[in-house]
């Protein structure tokens, strides 16, 4: 009888053994899913803050761009003399060329960040400015149509700016 006690004593331990052991390892494995849930909330957050700033960044630059384009329409409504209206639509373009680089940069950084639906809206905004600062150095070198392409290619820029909202809105909804 003795006999049969110890392997029913063996037998129980051995179980609760195995029962621990499983246990340690579905606790295990929850944890590790778990941490890797955390990580991931975090690398999503992560990458939500990057967009933003950069979306941010990007809409900043091309707000004082667009308020230079209004500069120039003011110029051109205040200013008769042919000669002063010229030294300051150059003085306009030098403020927009001070203002390019920036402005490119966050176009940059906005494609690195993402996604493409954003990505592209940004780089349709910079080629409308790009647009816009090309006719305004006609209208520098006295082309006829110059001012003409200036106010065309300055009403395409706030619709392509709108279209980049409106993708970075989305986006961020997404993230």
């Amino acid at each position: 009888m003795e006999d049969s006690a110890v392997w029913v004593a063996a037998f129980t331990g051995g179980t609760a053994v195995l029962a621990g052991w499983v246990t340690n390892l579905g606790n295990v494995r929850a944890a590790r899913v778990q941490a890797e849930a955390s990580v991931e909330a975090q690398w999503r957050g992560r990458v939500r803050e990057l967009r933003r700033a950069a979306y941010l960044d990007l809409m900043a630059h091309a707000h004082a761009t667009s308020e230079l384009y209004v500069r120039v329409l003011d110029a051109f409504i205040q200013i008769a003399d042919p000669e002063r209206l010229l030294n300051r639509i150059e003085e306009l373009r030098t403020e927009l060329r001070e203002a390019y680089d920036p402005f490119m940069h966050s176009v940059r950084v906005v494609v690195l960040e993402g996604p493409p639906d954003t990505a592209e809206a940004a780089q349709a905004v910079l080629k409308a400015a790009t647009r816009v600062n090309r006719a305004l150095w006609r209208i520098s070198l006295g082309e006829a149509d110059a001012r003409a392409r200036f106010d065309e290619a300055q009403e395409a820029y706030l619709p392509c700016l709108g279209r980049f909202v409106e993708a970075a809105r989305v986006a961020m909804g997404e993230s």
